[in-house]
């Protein structure tokens, strides 16, 4: 089983160089298969709300199938600074590269993939970057605005986010599984052309579903970097944000 930091990820790369390091698979579940059992009995625990069957199933450990994780340092001075990615499953995190785990959820793959499309948006960025200093912790994270969607109506902008972040997030056959839940193919974006394009229509539909407007994205994309001229991106975000209007 593999390791990887925080530096091993990137926006839609969950492989950005080699792991960090490996560890012997079943001496990494049974650690984890413990830890989680006895985090089960603390309220303040994500695993607190588990129902006690899922807890006991060593096949149920969330390093087992792919799930977010993001980088826990940054600023706002980089380039970015809400980084995340998919991670493959059978993949542990070390420090500085937490995950997420979603303790109420009725279709993991959907809502993951609903979630990652947010937080790779630049438009979450826009504003994580007015409030983080030198780390994302979970004190600011929990308190993302994130969209209370729901639902993924077939043909809604809440399903094309899905179907956006899903295709970009699954790139081989390590996400063959979550790529099914989700309703996509692994490797299906063939160009980094269409990977680009897509990605702008991630930023376009995310915009919607905050309410922005066009006056909102040029503050958007004119204050995003002080020293990066974006834009290109704008446009190109732009004439998908009207279309979907």
């Amino acid at each position: 089983m593999a390791s990887l930091h925080r530096q091993s990820f990137n926006l839609w790369n969950p492989d950005t160089e080699q792991y960090y390091a490996s560890a012997d698979p079943n001496l990494i579940k049974n650690t984890l298969h413990g830890k989680r059992k006895n985090q089960h009995k603390i309220k303040r625990s994500v695993f607190f709300y588990l129902d006690n069957a899922v807890v006991q199933n060593i096949s149920t450990l969330p390093c087992l199938r792919p799930r977010i994780a993001f980088r826990d340092v940054t600023n706002s001075t980089n380039s970015r600074s809400l980084i995340v990615a998919l991670i493959p499953g059978r993949v542990v995190t070390v420090d500085k590269s937490p995950y997420l785990f979603l303790k109420e959820s009725s279709n993991q793959g959907l809502d993951t993939a609903f979630i990652l499309g947010v937080l790779s948006s630049m438009i979450l960025d826009w504003l994580v970057r007015r409030v983080v200093e030198l780390k994302l912790g979970f004190y600011i994270l929990n308190n993302l605005p994130i969209p209370d969607v729901g639902s993924y109506p077939p043909g809604s902008i809440e399903a094309r986010v899905v179907e956006i972040a899903g295709r970009l997030a699954a790139p081989d056959e390590r996400f063959t599984d979550w790529a099914r839940e989700v309703g996509v193919s692994v490797g299906s974006v063939k160009s980094e052309y269409e990977k680009q394009d897509l990605i702008h229509e991630l930023d376009a539909c995310v915009a919607h579903l905050y309410g922005l407007d066009e006056d909102d994205l040029e503050v958007l994309y004119g204050t995003f970097h002080a020293n990066t001229d974006y834009s290109e991106r704008h446009a190109a975000v732009l004439e998908h944000f009207r279309r979907l209007a």
